[in-house]
C-alpha cells in the first residue's frame, strides 16, 4: 500500500518565485552599500536621545505645573465666591428681621400700650427663628432635658427638689445647630440634689 504523494500545483511556482526574492533582496543590499545606508550615515546618538527626551518630559512637567497652579487658584477663587453668594443669601433672609426690629423700636418710643409692643417684638423673634431655619439652622431649647456635655455647656449647679439632679434647672441661652454641626452649645445652670441638713 503505497501512498501517492502530489505536490501541488503552484509548488513549482513558489519555488521559481524565490530565487527572484533573494535576487532582489541582494539587489537591494548592493545598491545600500554602493550608496551608503542612512542607518550606517547617522548613527543614533543616545546621549542626544536622552537629552531629547529629557526636554520633552521637562516641558510636559512644566505644562502640568502651570495647570495645576491655575486650577488651584481657580479653586480658591471658587470658593471665595461660595462663600460670599452664603452670606449674601444669609443677609438677604435676616435683613427683613432687622427692619422689623428698628419698626418696632420706632413705635416703642411713642407706644402708650405695652402690650402690643410686647405682641410686636414676639412677632419679630418668630420671624427670625422662622429665617434661621429657612437657612438650615436648628435652635436648641435644653430646658427640662438631662445635661449633655455634647450640647449643653453648664455654666453653674443649682440645688433643685423640683428638677431631678443632672438635669438642666435653667437655660440661660439657647444654643443652635447648622446642617448637624453644633454652631453654639446651650449654656445652662444644672440642678442637683438638695443638700439633707
Amino acid at each position: 500500500m503505497s501512498e501517492d504523494v502530489t505536490e501541488p500545483k503552484d509548488a513549482p511556482t513558489q519555488r521559481s518565485e524565490e530565487p527572484e526574492a533573494s535576487e532582489a533582496a541582494t539587489a537591494a543590499t548592493a545598491e545600500s552599500e554602493a550608496e551608503g545606508s542612512p542607518a550606517e550615515a547617522a548613527p543614533s546618538d543616545p546621549l542626544a536621545e536622552a537629552l531629547e527626551e529629557n526636554k520633552r518630559v521637562r516641558d510636559q512637567l512644566l505644562r502640568t505645573l502651570a495647570d495645576f497652579d491655575n486650577f488651584r487658584k481657580r479653586s480658591r477663587r471658587e470658593v471665595t465666591d461660595a462663600n460670599e453668594r452664603g452670606r449674601e443669601e444669609i443677609l438677604k433672609e435676616l435683613l427683613p428681621v432687622f427692619d422689623n426690629l428698628e419698626r418696632a423700636a420706632d413705635h416703642a418710643k411713642g407706644a402708650t400700650e405695652m402690650s402690643a409692643l410686647v405682641d410686636g417684638i414676639d412677632l419679630v423673634i418668630k420671624q427670625f427663628v422662622d429665617s434661621l431655619a429657612k437657612i438650615g439652622v436648628e435652635k436648641l431649647d435644653a430646658r427640662g432635658q438631662a445635661f449633655d456635655p455634647s450640647v449643653h455647656e453648664a455654666i453653674q449647679q443649682l440645688e433643685s427638689a423640683e428638677v431631678p439632679p443632672g438635669s438642666v434647672a435653667y437655660q440661660v441661652q439657647p444654643g443652635y445647630k447648622m446642617g448637624g454641626r453644633l454652631v453654639r452649645p446651650c449654656m445652662v445652670v444644672v440642678a442637683k440634689a438638695p443638700t439633707v441638713q
